[in-house]
């Protein structure tokens, strides 16, 4: 089984905080749907006839194409690929672009499962992140979109936005999002990147830092609450009711193979990784002239045991360490044995059988924890 990606990469306002590939400029949208489309052609062979089971529309902004357009590049990967009959199709969206004629047309073209970037239903800090829609629209798409048919919804959240009563807006959020019923919750601390507008303020000094004990106590609130409301905390930074978590990114966390498609999208095929161009016009010309315009890079031994052990980490089904032993040759048990008693000790982990899994104090460090299990 495999998946597909599409970047779509539109939107009607840049966040101060995101700096994902994306313009707001939609005059090349017709133009880019089709060069999609083209590449998906090019690309038929690429997971060498695996079935997809998955298909998401990432961005960027999806919702900002039409029905038409969705629908043409549908019809393109059912025309060139072989799906399962029941397909996850996600689609991200943004609550302003939401309303019940929307819905019902994303519905049409085959979408069932909706994921919504709400990030805060606190309008300060929604302009604050110089979001476009406000907290109204927040709750209302949600139950538009149920009361449309479609269950399968996940929302975002983003926490430790900087605010005089931060915490209680937290809290707020948080009891918010879990009385809207929704199945599945993504949620990440605000993170400030160099390319963002945020970025940029935080080197001329205009913002401050995100503070870390403030993140810390908003993700042990984040666990604690949705815990209790049902969810399962299966990855990092995604929590989900019993078997509502998203097909398509835990095949990421997997090592399932995927196709990405679309500029700046990202594709697996267990050996190699494949990176398009991350400009819109470059990507469009390239495709019109039948090229793929994309860099491949095949993964050494340590790139591929450093990816599954950074994605496994993260998980709550854990790192295998039989695994490494028999497909990668690394003995992490006794390689590693001095260090993944410390993290037992500093109850950042546990280690039953040959799974090594973290707890909810060591999920705060995962990355940096598996860097400190990474090879040369």
């Amino acid at each position: 089984m495999a998946g597909i990606y599409l970047h779509i990469p539109f939107c009607k306002q840049a966040c101060y905080y995101c700096d994902f590939h994306f313009s707001t400029n939609t005059q090349l949208k017709a133009d880019l749907v089709a060069a999609m489309r083209q590449e998906l052609q090019l690309q038929k062979n690429y997971l060498q006839g695996q079935t997809i089971e998955t298909i998401y529309f990432g961005g960027g902004t999806p919702s900002l194409l039409s029905q038409a357009e969705l629908d043409s590049l549908l019809e393109t990967i059912y025309q060139h690929f072989s799906v399962t009959a029941q397909p996850e199709i996600s689609l991200e969206a943004n609550p302003d672009d939401l309303n019940l004629e929307k819905i019902r047309s994303l519905q049409a073209t085959g979408i069932n499962r909706l994921s919504i970037g709400i990030q805060t239903f606190n309008n300060e800090n929604l302009t604050y992140l110089h979001r476009a829609h406000n907290a109204t629209q927040a709750s209302l798409c949600v139950q538009q979109a149920q009361d449309t048919g479609i269950s399968n919804i996940s929302i975002d959240l983003i926490y430790a936005i900087p605010h005089p009563d931060t915490t209680r807006i937290w809290e707020q959020d948080l009891a918010t999002a879990i009385g809207l019923g929704v199945p599945h919750i993504s949620s990440y601390c605000l993170t400030i990147e160099s390319r963002t507008a945020f970025g940029n303020w935080l080197k001329n000094g205009k913002i401050k830092p995100i503070d870390e004990d403030t993140a810390a106590l908003h993700f042990e609130m984040l666990t604690d609450r949705l815990t209790a409301a049902g969810f399962e905390h299966y990855e990092v930074s995604n929590f989900a009711q019993p078997e509502m978590y998203s097909r398509h990114n835990t095949s990421y966390w997997q090592q399932k193979p995927y196709l990405g498609v679309g500029p700046s999208a990202h594709s697996f095929d267990l050996v190699s990784r494949q990176y398009n161009v991350a400009n819109n016009a470059q990507y469009i010309k390239a495709l019109q002239q039948n090229e793929i315009p994309a860099t491949k890079e095949i993964l050494s031994r340590a790139d591929r045991v450093n990816e599954y052990i950074l994605t496994t980490l993260r998980t709550q089904w854990g790192c295998d360490l039989s695994y490494l032993a028999t497909n990668l040759d690394l003995n992490l048990a006794e390689t590693a044995a001095q260090q993944l008693q410390q993290w037992q000790a500093n109850g950042w982990a546990t280690l039953s059988g040959n799974v090594l899994k973290l707890t909810t104090q060591g999920k705060l460090l995962a990355d940096g924890l598996a860097s400190d299990l990474f090879i040369d």
